[in-house]
C-alpha cells in the first residue's frame, strides 16, 4: 500500500510539473483566449495525465512522451497560424460580425450556432442591456462578444471632456491577509517601519489587523481592516 501511495505521489508531481512547463512554453493564450482548438488541447492534456495516475498498465514515460508530443503539435500549429494568415480561419476560427450598424446579423448567428438568448446574455456581460445601444458587435473566437456602442450611449473619453492629462500609476499592494509584502516595499524603497508608522497613525495596531492595504502615487493609502 505504501508503495502505491509513493508511486501515485511521484506520478502526480511529475504530471503537475509537466503540464506547468507545457503551459509556460505554449503561453497564456491557452488560458485567456480559449478557442475550440485550445479547449480540445486542454482536455487531451488533462486526460493524458489522468491515464498515468489511474491506469497501472500505462507507464509514466509513455504519458510524458504523449504530453511533449501533443505540446509540440500545438506549438507547431501556433507557428503555422502566425506565418500563414490563410490558415487562421481554419485552425483558430475567425471573429464574426453579429451586429452591424445596429442590426442583428441573423445569418451570422445561425452560422455560429448562437441564438438570441445567448447573444443577449453575452451583451449583458458587457453591461449592455439592449441591442439598441449597440452599433457593432463582434463574436470573438473565444466565445465572448466585443461591443462598439452607439455614440449617444457611449462613455465619453477624457479627451472628449477636455480633462487635462495626468500621469497614470499602478497601485502597489503592501499588505494582504495580514502579511506585509516585502517586494512591494522594495519597489517603493521604503522600510517596514514606514508602513507600521502609517498604520499606527490611523489607529491600527499592526499589519495582522489589516485585510488589504495598497499605495497609489498621488492618492496615498487605501486600507481595509478585518
Amino acid at each position: 500500500m505504501n508503495t502505491n501511495f509513493l508511486s501515485l505521489t511521484v506520478e502526480l508531481l511529475i504530471g503537475f510539473f509537466a503540464l506547468l512547463v507545457m503551459t509556460k512554453i505554449l503561453g497564456k493564450t491557452q488560458i485567456t483566449q480559449l478557442s475550440p482548438f485550445d479547449f480540445i488541447s486542454a482536455l487531451v492534456l488533462g486526460e493524458l495525465v489522468g491515464n498515468a495516475i489511474y491506469d497501472d498498465e500505462i507507464g509514466l514515460q509513455y504519458v510524458l512522451y504523449a504530453i511533449v508530443f501533443w505540446g509540440v503539435l500545438i506549438f507547431a500549429i501556433e507557428m503555422v497560424t502566425q506565418k500563414f494568415r490563410g490558415s487562421r480561419s481554419f485552425l483558430e476560427d475567425k471573429p464574426a460580425l453579429v451586429i452591424a450598424e445596429g442590426k442583428i446579423q441573423y445569418e451570422e448567428l445561425k452560422k455560429n450556432k448562437l441564438d438570441l438568448n445567448q447573444l443577449h446574455h453575452l451583451l449583458r456581460e458587457k453591461d449592455v442591456f439592449s441591442v439598441r445601444e449597440v452599433a457593432y458587435g463582434v463574436l470573438e473566437t473565444n466565445g465572448s462578444v466585443s461591443v462598439l456602442k452607439k455614440q449617444p450611449v457611449d462613455t465619453p473619453k477624457n479627451s472628449d471632456l477636455q480633462v487635462p492629462a495626468k500621469p497614470v500609476f499602478l497601485p502597489i499592494t503592501l499588505i494582504l491577509d495580514g502579511e506585509i509584502i516585502e517586494e512591494s516595499l522594495r519597489k517603493l524603497e521604503k522600510e517596514k517601519s514606514w508602513l507600521t508608522d502609517e498604520l499606527f497613525r490611523r489607529g491600527i495596531p499592526g499589519p495582522s489587523s489589516v485585510l488589504f492595504a495598497e499605495w497609489l502615487e498621488g492618492e496615498g493609502f487605501e486600507i481595509q481592516t478585518y
